[in-house]
């Protein structure tokens, strides 16, 4: 078997921008779209064919689902519906990658994915290739006039298949971390530095802030309206929550004290037997953390990683402080006060995931996107290690259920106290 590739530089160069200075938007688009649908199959490549298959849990999916999914979604918005002739590569494909788009036909079921030993990692590899030759044939053949009214769907494109790249990531290091033998995505892999100077808090004065994203450059709809809000007095901490003050809320007992977790957040530490953040492991008396390089030793300086909501907001209450809201994190992280906003975990938030004022999904089946899942989840904020490079930004609004802890989540502090 040929030794699979390493991917131990994980962020690829950001994707050029589809407005340069070329003289031709047929141009930027190809080499965009072809960057991008690179990306996807660079980060697959330390994969086999038996790791792509796996779905270790119904929240997951298997990494040839996600390079298929993600195919279908050009293949189903962009050809499907401007490309005139086109025929799909598969009739049944539409039925097996559609993910939760209602509007466009039925679907098979999430939690059932990881029984498609069919199509395999190969067949995917050919759809992906008929896809992406028909997209570029079609970027080379429309007209001007037409290709920029397609910007915005090909930019939703391009930022899904994204948000997929660093998906496949997480979900596949979820399924190693099951594996009682651990295996190592990349061995070169490293966790990245983070950065500790300046003062310990940043303290935001009340004030009206605008907060949402204020220009026309690229943004998810769940981003806008842009709007006034009132924050402050409060202080953020500079600085991410570590391995090491985690370690002392777990021998204080942190699991274990009741009255620091929310009602459905004990409940889910009794009924998933949490001790520790997720992919941690004690073996000999020693905590250890599957990485992406396979099992390795917490290092107390890092970042914690993997908690959810519930463990962030009883780890806040056991240090006398509380969550951020995420006004509170987007106005400092404007202001460049945050250490490691970007790039090493996302932070939760004690904001709820819901509608900005005034916010209306846009029409169509791509109106499903964000604006339907606005109900019972919680708001993330920055970005991760596993994040591709100019994907993120500062009104980016992340969201899961409080009980996820399978994607690169931490913390940061905030305090009332002045």
């Amino acid at each position: 078997m040929t030794k699979p590739a390493s991917a131990a530089a994980i962020p690829a160069a950001p994707l050029p921008s589809l407005f340069s200075d070329s003289g031709s938007l047929a141009r930027d688009l190809v080499e965009a779209y072809l960057a991008l649908r690179n990306e996807t199959e660079r980060r697959a490549a330390p994969l086999t064919p038996e790791d792509q298959l796996i779905q270790s849990m119904a929240d997951a999916s298997p990494a040839k689902w996600h390079r298929a999914h993600t195919t279908w979604f050009f293949e189903q918005f962009l050809l499907g519906e401007h490309c005139r002739g086109y025929k799909p590569f598969d009739p049944d494909y539409a039925y097996l990658f559609n993910s939760y788009y209602v509007s466009a036909g039925p679907r098979h079921a999430r939690h059932q994915r990881g029984h498609l030993t069919r199509p395999g990692a190969d067949e995917v590899t050919a759809y992906r290739r008929h896809v992406d030759a028909a997209v570029v044939k079609f970027f080379n053949e429309a007209g001007e006039d037409t290709l920029r009214k397609l910007v915005p769907l090909v930019q939703v494109g391009l930022n899904h298949e994204q948000q997929h790249q660093e998906l496949l990531l997480t979900d596949i290091l979820h399924a190693f971390a099951q594996n009682p033998i651990p295996p190592a995505y990349d061995p070169l892999w490293k966790f990245p530095a983070s950065c500790r100077n300046g003062d310990e808090w940043v303290g935001l004065n009340e004030g009206i802030h605008t907060v949402g994203h204020t220009d026309d450059s690229f943004h998810f709809d769940n981003e806008k309206p842009a709007h006034r809000a009132l924050v402050g007095p409060v202080r953020l901490a500079r600085n991410l929550v570590t391995n090491a003050e985690w370690l002392a809320f777990m021998k204080d007992g942190g699991y274990a004290t009741a009255t620091l977790w929310l009602m459905d957040g004990f409940a889910a530490v009794s009924n998933e037997a949490w001790r520790a953040p997720g992919h941690w492991r004690e073996i000999d008396g020693q905590w250890q953390v599957m990485t992406l390089a396979g099992l390795q030793p917490v290092n107390p300086a890092a970042p914690v990683c993997h908690v959810s909501y519930y463990e962030a907001d009883a780890f806040a209450r056991w240090s006398g402080k509380h969550l951020p809201t995420e006004m509170e994190w987007e106005v400092a992280a404007k202001a460049g006060q945050l250490n490691d906003a970007f790039g090493i975990v996302w932070q939760w938030t004690r904001s709820a995931y819901s509608p900005y004022p005034g916010y209306r999904a846009i029409e169509g089946a791509l109106g499903e996107y964000n604006g339907k899942f606005m109900v019972n989840q919680l708001v993330l904020r920055g970005s991760s290690l596993a994040t591709p490079d100019g994907h993120s930004r500062i009104t980016y609004r992340n969201f899961f259920y409080p009980h996820h802890r399978w994607q690169f989540t931490g913390l940061r502090l905030a305090d009332y106290a002045t």
